[in-house]
């Protein structure tokens, strides 16, 4: 019987062995944003509101965002417009069947990357909270994939923004407990449940709407990658999660007939940079780490207040966040999907750069998870040599 349960177990930890991503093809300019917002929204005559609403796009950091709605779709449903509209019915028609197509374009792109046949793939997280059906986005992707009819399917929904890491650990969990095992982690997000208009009396719903942002990205995780067929990106060391005390009603959202409404409050930065320090003591402590300039980061940004108060609580050299202000400035907030472009930023850049790891010539590094609850996913990684 020992033998028997110890056989279908893998041998090694698991890995990321590739990574894909994809956008909408609509490109909004950040800077020309607060134009096209209150026009849609018929919301001109708020002046002061739409002054307010682009000084927080200034202050936001991005540059663009890609988003599924235009013009057009906007238009056609005058609903998701106003502020509070009946409008879930027409949210939902589009996303229920944009968010899996959205993921399978990112899908594709890392399993070309793979090298591999999709009949190799035995697990499917699929993250969304962009989208409610039965059966869900999971079954939706399987089909447009083609992938085999036996695979194991999981469905994250309405996680938001920590959902990402959530997935890498039990998509860690997955690899490491089932020998062979190749899981299909897909994060894709769409604003069309959360767009709506701007009120004088929500004045935090701007925020959200003006950093978030449509993407999907996808990774392929599995343990003992075939030598000489797949290339592992980096290994998945730990994973663990942690709801920080005192943080009920810092971020909510729930479902209604207008979609999904969500409450921010400013206390967010200094919530996470208050605790993000306990959770990476507990990580690194099985490996004897402490200094945090010595590791690579690939931490959730929601907003850069939350970079900028992590930084300044942990002493970090600016440079650790680099790669990630770049994404939130070249797509925004795409919730779970947002940890997942970065991850593959620092490797792309890696060997760009001509450094000795896909973690930016360094050994070790964390990727954090930050949303509602308040939840923190902590994953530490290991990166591999960028030559073999």
């Amino acid at each position: 019987m020992a033998e028997v349960e110890r056989a279908p177990r893998a041998e090694g930890p698991a890995s990321i062995l590739a990574i894909g991503r994809a956008t909408p093809t609509q490109c909004f300019d950040q800077s020309t944003y607060p134009d096209f917002y209150f026009r849609i929204t018929k919301s001109e005559h708020m002046t002061e509101l739409k002054d307010k609403f682009t000084r927080i796009c200034e202050k936001s950091t991005i540059k663009k965002r890609y988003m599924h709605l235009t013009e057009e779709i906007l238009q056609e449903n005058p609903n998701i417009c106003a502020h509070m509209a009946p409008s879930f019915d027409a949210r939902q028609q589009i996303a229920v069947a944009e968010i899996p197509k959205l993921g399978k374009s990112a899908a594709e792109a890392a399993i070309k990357e793979w090298g591999q046949p999709k009949s190799s793939i035995t697990h499917l997280i699929f993250c969304t909270s962009g989208c409610l059906d039965l059966p869900g986005a999971d079954y939706q992707l399987t089909k447009l994939l083609g992938l085999r009819p036996s695979i194991n399917r999981s469905m994250i929904y309405q996680q938001a923004c920590f959902a990402g890491a959530t997935a890498l650990r039990l998509a860690k969990d997955m690899a490491e407990n089932n020998a062979g095992a190749r899981v299909l982690i897909v994060c894709s997000e769409m604003t069309v449940m959360t767009f709506r208009g701007p009120s004088e009396a929500h004045v935090d719903s701007l925020v959200g709407q003006a950093l978030f942002g449509d993407g999907a990205a996808a990774v392929i995780v599995g343990s003992d990658p075939v030598v000489g067929v797949e290339r592992p990106l980096f290994q998945i060391f730990s994973a663990a999660q942690t709801l920080v005390p005192g943080s009920d009603g810092a971020v909510e959202g729930i479902s209604r007939e207008v979609g999904l409404t969500f409450h921010l409050t400013k206390e967010v930065p200094r919530l996470i940079s208050m605790n993000v320090g306990k959770c990476l003591e507990e990580a690194f402590a099985p490996v004897g780490i402490s200094d945090w300039n010595s590791i690579f980061w690939a931490p959730h940004p929601g907003g850069p207040q939350i970079l900028n108060q992590v930084e300044a609580a942990l002493d970090l050299n600016p440079e650790k966040f680099r790669l990630t202000r770049r994404v939130l400035s070249e797509y925004g907030n795409i919730s779970s999907a947002t940890v997942l472009f970065i991850l593959d930023e620092i490797r792309k850049v890696s060997a760009e750069e001509g450094r000795s790891s896909t973690g930016e010539g360094l050994e070790w590094g964390v990727l954090f998870g930050f949303g509602p609850g308040f939840t923190v996913e902590t994953v530490v990684l290991r990166s591999v040599p960028t030559q073999y």
